[in-house]
């Protein structure tokens, strides 16, 4: 007997959905493993994975709960979805939300207001001035996504080497959650790859600004061995919705100052970078 579609996702793209169920499994060791922890019979979930059956409603919310994600999330392109779950961001929410002290501190912070959502969900061009190469601006990739009640967040930064400028020197991962109060948007996130950094963000929208830009602020402590403090302004231009491909991992850079690239309203909020705050 065959399963009744997901009907609110009739339509959508259902190898999409079997390209990112397969992905899921290759960071879970085994379908076999999956299907047990989840109760689905392992012979119709490999008709999901082919992409042959649609999981039913009920079916696709218990996949989504298991793996920590909205549905929507679950049809996005396969390169997107790798994209974002590519240095295990999921699991280390996963495991941030099953801390008592975190659960705590976010259950008066879930996003309320939906219509928010559509203002500053989507892609970003971050600029700031970078703590590594001193006087150049570091270009990174932020996304901003719903993920069920939460309004969540990750970006990308890349540093290229000076000596060779093709070859990467430094690649750093950050994920973590956003609360958008008062016209501005409160940011919290955590340092995937090295796993010692966390960073508190405050933005506000240039609403007189078709280009939509937001301008804030991030602080955190330096990753080094004599941990500064520090707190230095970021400007992020939004590019679009959706979550990163491929091609916007390939804009990071570090970039002089003077280059014509960097929108000409984030070099003026970014200002000589003299104002960034080491101790």
């Amino acid at each position: 007997m065959l399963e009744k579609p997901a009907v609110t996702y009739i339509g959508e793209n259902t190898g999409a959905l079997a390209a990112n169920l397969r992905t899921l499994c290759d960071q879970h060791g085994s379908v076999a493993a999956v299907c047990r922890k989840i109760n689905v019979n392992r012979q119709q979930f490999n008709k999901y994975l082919s992409g042959v059956h649609v999981p039913s409603a009920a079916n696709i919310r218990i996949i989504a709960n298991y793996f920590g994600l909205s549905v929507p999330i679950l049809f996005s392109d396969p390169e997107e979805f790798r994209t974002l779950v590519d240095g295990n961001f999921f699991h280390a929410m996963t495991t941030a939300r099953q801390l008592p002290e975190f659960s705590r501190f976010i259950s008066n912070m879930i996003v309320e207001n939906n219509s928010q959502d559509n203002e500053i969900a989507g892609i970003y061009d971050r600029y700031q001035f970078s703590s590594i190469y001193k006087g150049f601006v570091l270009k990174s990739a932020f996304c901003i996504y719903r993920n069920r009640e939460f309004l969540q967040h990750y970006y990308v930064e890349r540093f290229p080497s000076f000596d060779t400028p093709r070859k990467t020197e430094y690649i750093f991962k950050y994920y973590g959650f956003c609360f958008p109060l008062a016209d501005r948007l409160f940011t919290a996130d955590f340092e995937g790859i090295q796993c010692n950094e966390l960073t508190f963000g405050v933005y506000a929208q240039v609403k007189r600004n078709a280009k939509r830009f937001m301008f804030g602020i991030s602080s955190g402590i330096a990753a080094n061995v004599f941990r500064q403090p520090y707190s230095t302004k970021v400007a992020l231009h939004y590019r679009g919705p959706g979550l990163l491909r491929r091609e916007h991992l390939k804009a990071l850079t570090v970039m002089d100052r003077n280059d014509p690239a960097i929108p000409r309203e984030a070099l003026q909020y970014l200002g000589d970078g003299l104002d960034m705050i080491q101790m």
